[in-house]
């Protein structure tokens, strides 16, 4: 029987490294957003330069950015599900996901450093804008961009009442402690298609005031917001995805939570924490490896272990314990 009991154990412990599962419903979802957003930014592109306006092609470049940035998204959905199993990836295929991420934010900055230039040049070198065409396509996509955001948003939806888990035969309690249960991956194109959308407005209003005053200074200037837009949204994104990829992670709220675990672990005698790494696998899943000093010999890896499962964010625990019974420090 004790033999039994061994093997048992021995097969709960064996596990794979699939810890985030992507969706389905949102590889579609930016699938669809892809190429609807890059046809609209070959239309608005084609139409800046006929019409001369640069809010209108500030506006196609920043759409390109989406369109290059949502298309990244759902390469790395596939690319990350048909390498799931491979062997290759030590705790799964998720940075597929992020590494997509940081590529596409390093491309944006040359974009938005090309659209700050363009739009200069055009105010030192003014022509003629073809107001009536470039509001009539930039409302176009204005349209095109809220379709988009419904798209994501009902992909969203499914993916939040669908989405499962993979935890290593534990029994968890659910535990939100604030850090969110969304794809990342699929909020990210949800926001660019709104940031997309507002510089669609912008582009419209100063289409509009040009037209209605005579401002042409307007558009350009407008052109240079919507530069700025996008050299912001790459640095937000090259810091975060950064931080992933670097596993810099050590100052995110689960590690607190598994510092507070350890200290109350032990109900007598003495544990002191002595090493702890803290590192990305999913979305918002963390694997930890931590190593204790103690001269309690309840405290046991096993019983660490299944305190730190009610934290369904840890989905993989190295835990290594020194027992010292007489001088724990």
């Amino acid at each position: 029987m004790q033999d039994l009991t061994h093997q048992h154990t021995v097969d709960d412990l064996a596990h794979d490294h699939i810890f985030d599962q992507g969706s389905n419903a949102a590889e579609r979802g930016t699938r669809l957003v892809m190429w609807i957003t890059a046809s609209m930014m070959v239309v608005e592109i084609a139409a800046g330069w006929w019409f001369n306006s640069m809010a209108l092609l500030a506006d196609g470049w920043h759409m390109s950015s989406h369109a290059l940035a949502i298309g990244l998204s759902a390469f790395a959905y596939s690319a990350a599900r048909t390498y799931a199993k491979d062997p290759r990836f030590a705790f799964g295929t998720w940075k597929i996901e992020v590494l997509a991420g940081y590529t596409s934010a390093v491309f944006l900055l040359g974009i938005a450093a090309l659209m700050a230039f363009s739009s200069i040049e055009r105010i030192f070198t003014p022509e003629p804008i073809h107001y009536r065409e470039a509001i009539v396509i930039a409302i176009l996509g204005l349209v095109v961009n809220v379709v988009c955001a419904l798209i994501l948003g009902h992909a969203h939806h499914d993916h939040g009442h669908g989405h499962g888990h993979h935890h290593h035969g534990h029994a968890h309690a659910h535990d939100d402690h604030g850090h969110g249960h969304h794809d990342l991956n699929l909020k990210s194109a949800y926001i660019h298609v709104i940031a997309d959308a507002a510089t669609s407005v912008l582009a419209i209003g100063a289409l509009a005031g040009g037209w209605a005053f005579g401002w042409s200074w307007l558009d350009p200037v407008m052109g240079i917001v919507g530069a700025v837009l996008v050299a912001m949204w790459a640095k937000n994104l090259i810091v975060e995805t950064g931080k992933v990829l670097l596993d810099r992670e050590m100052d995110t709220p689960v590690v607190e939570e598994i510092r507070e675990v350890v200290a109350a672990a032990s109900t007598a005698g003495y544990t002191r924490l002595v090493d702890l790494h803290v590192w990305r696998v999913g979305k918002q899943f963390y694997s930890c490896a931590l190593s204790l000093v103690t001269n309690d010999p309840a405290l046991t890896p096993v019983k660490l272990r299944e305190q730190l499962g009610i934290h369904e964010e840890i989905v993989h625990a190295t835990i290594e314990v020194h027992y010292r019974p007489d001088n724990a420090s």
